[in-house]
């Protein structure tokens, strides 16, 4: 008998969730419903365009039910029901009909659209994840380079939008560390190169390329630590020194043979201080991705200990090992400003808020209030300028600190 896909119905609160066959699922075109784990869990929103099968595999290899909610998807659902009935009433082969996909026989016009505007970074820091825990050299280089290109559009047409969502992610949760913390650092390194620095493109990729995965031979363990309260042992101390040769290796046996990019993934915890203009091409790639990841690590919690202040951990990347500016470190922090877009800050109106956007200068964004003078939260969120002087910043806010959470999305629709 032949299957339509659907072979369990689940009931999860509010929601009717249906396992779907992975064959059924739409690919390189947005997804016309959102998928889910079997507990409901949000796998990838609507309209999330997955590339290939790949992607699908890992999670199914792990144990992972893919299902759709049927009153979530509405319309999808039911068109899809209807079209595999005029199939089968027509007579059609049964290999066309085994090959038909949620969102088949929708006219064009219907179909939605990608969404325009900044990208939905939880679903990137899943397939991040996915990619370099499961590294496959048949399909490696042509998925990290698709995530590249994702990254580079992001940072050219949203970069406020693009440090804020990352910044926010590496300061909320320690989950899937490795893949937001190299998403981060790989952001950083573009946006500086190209704003700042003033790098050409050709330069640009392999140190986008590097940086993403600059940590390849050790994904999983870089997410077990960031969850670990127990002190290291010998091994993964032994892993964590060698981990940048070990991911030079892994990349060649990958397919890589781009000798920038390999030769930026093995020096990247090189300690090189120095101008920059004294460097070769790949010495400023490493020494660029070397400072953006001090940063980036500072940003992050551990289940050992709290996140540095945005200002202390641009202080680390902006001083080297001889306690002089770092070129590159300098660059991060003019571009980024001393409070980049994501940080939590206090304003002379006692007021809290979110920066939003950079300002004029280095000390002065945008901010979005959450939490008003009396030390409320604001409901609705208020911009500043903090140029002015009513509105100056005089110190920085922890995110623990922090009695408001408000929703990524919001946030980013605020930029």
């Amino acid at each position: 008998m032949f299957a339509l896909g659907i072979t369990t119905a689940i009931i999860t609160a509010a929601m009717t969730l249906l396992t779907i066959d992975i064959d059924t699922i739409p690919l390189g075109q947005p997804m016309p419903f959102a998928l889910r784990g079997v507990t409901g869990l949000l796998l990838a929103n609507k309209g999330y365009v997955i590339r290939d099968r790949a992607e699908l595999e890992v999670l199914v290899k792990r144990g992972v039910e893919l299902c759709l909610d049927t009153v979530e998807s509405g319309d999808s659902h039911r068109n899809y029901l209807k079209h595999l009935q005029r199939m089968l009433l027509s007579d059609r082969p049964m290999g066309e009909i085994a090959a038909t996909r949620i969102g088949d026989g929708v006219p064009e016009e219907e179909r939605e659209a990608p969404k325009k505007g900044p990208a939905n970074w939880p679903n990137l820091q899943m397939l991040t994840t996915q990619l370099l825990r499961s590294p496959r050299a048949g399909d490696f280089f042509e998925r990290l380079s698709g995530l590249y290109e994702d990254l580079s559009k992001e940072c050219q047409n949203y970069p406020d939008a693009t440090l804020l969502g990352l910044i926010q992610m590496s300061g909320r949760e320690a989950q899937m560390y490795s893949a937001t913390h190299s998403m981060l650092v790989a952001c950083v390194c573009i946006v500086v190169a190209r704003t700042t620095l003033n790098w050409p493109e050709d330069k640009v990729r392999p140190l986008g390329c590097a940086a993403l995965s600059m940590n390849c031979a050790m994904t999983e363990l870089q997410d077990q630590l960031a969850l670990q309260t127990t002190p290291l042992t010998t091994a993964q101390i032994a892993d964590i020194e060698n981990h940048a040769d070990r991911s030079e290796a892994l990349l060649r046996n990958l397919g890589i043979d781009d000798e920038v990019w390999l030769e930026a993934v093995r020096s990247h915890h090189d300690r090189a201080p120095g101008s920059l203009k004294n460097k070769t091409d790949v010495q400023q790639i490493a020494r660029l991705i070397q400072r953006a990841d001090i940063f980036a690590a500072r940003l992050a919690p551990r289940a050992s200990r709290t996140p540095m202040p945005v200002t202390a951990a641009m202080q680390s990347c902006y001083h080297d090992e001889e306690h002089k500016v770092d070129e590159a470190g300098a660059a991060i922090v003019k571009t980024l400003g001393v409070y980049p877009p994501g940080t939590y800050v206090r304003l002379a109106s006692q007021e809290t808020g979110l920066v939003l956007r950079r300002g004029g200068t280095a000390t002065t964004p945008r901010v979005a209030v959450l939490i008003n003078r009396e030390g409320m939260p604001t409901g609705e969120m208020i911009r500043r300028d903090t140029a002015l002087a009513q509105w100056k910043i005089v110190s920085v806010v922890a995110p623990r600190n922090m009695r408001v959470q408000v929703p990524l999305e919001r946030l980013l629709a605020m930029v």
